[in-house]
């Protein structure tokens, strides 16, 4: 169990802080797509691939005061923002985690939208399909998203380099 805490708590303590919950959620996704030693079991819903496993994880380490969850009002919504606590770093120094490429990949991703990393994910979450049909694919499923088609040629190309960092 800790184990998994402890590659969370890596995550959070190279990225400093994540803005968005689901940001979060297509971050984490993303970089298990990408081999990262991520456990958290994933299912499709609204917002693309999304972890009820990392959603109750975070919220305990929350409760273990090792993440601070800010909530922020922005009008006609809640946004979420996450960070290490010092007690979170002193937690995380027990453990040995050898994670390769996280430090540069969580760079790129952060440098992201929500809404593209919820294009990348949901390109990642069909990466079984030819490449004609995951466009499509995403279009059927992302209807709202109206997804351009240069957009799909960044999230492409994102992917290509994304799964090459590093590996």
């Amino acid at each position: 169990m800790l184990t998994n805490h402890a590659k969370l708590m890596q995550f959070f303590s190279v990225a400093n802080e994540v803005t968005g919950r689901k940001k979060l959620q297509k971050m984490i996704y993303i970089l298990q797509k990408c081999k990262l030693p991520f456990e958290e079991k994933f299912q499709f819903h609204f917002y693309g691939p999304y972890s009820e496993e990392l959603t109750l994880r975070v919220e305990e380490l929350c409760n273990l005061h090792f993440i601070q969850e800010e909530k922020e009002d922005k009008s006609n919504y809640y946004q979420y923002r996450y960070s290490i606590t010092d007690d979170g770093q002193s937690f995380l120094d027990q453990f040995a985690m050898d994670m390769p490429g996280l430090g540069n990949k969580i760079a790129m991703l952060k440098g992201k939208s929500s809404r593209f990393l919820e294009l990348v994910a949901t390109m990642l979450y069909f990466d079984d399909l030819p490449l004609e049909e995951n466009i499509q694919k995403v279009h059927t499923v992302k209807p709202k998203q109206k997804y351009t088609d240069d957009e799909i040629e960044e999230a492409i190309t994102f992917i290509a380099s994304i799964s090459d960092e590093n590996s």
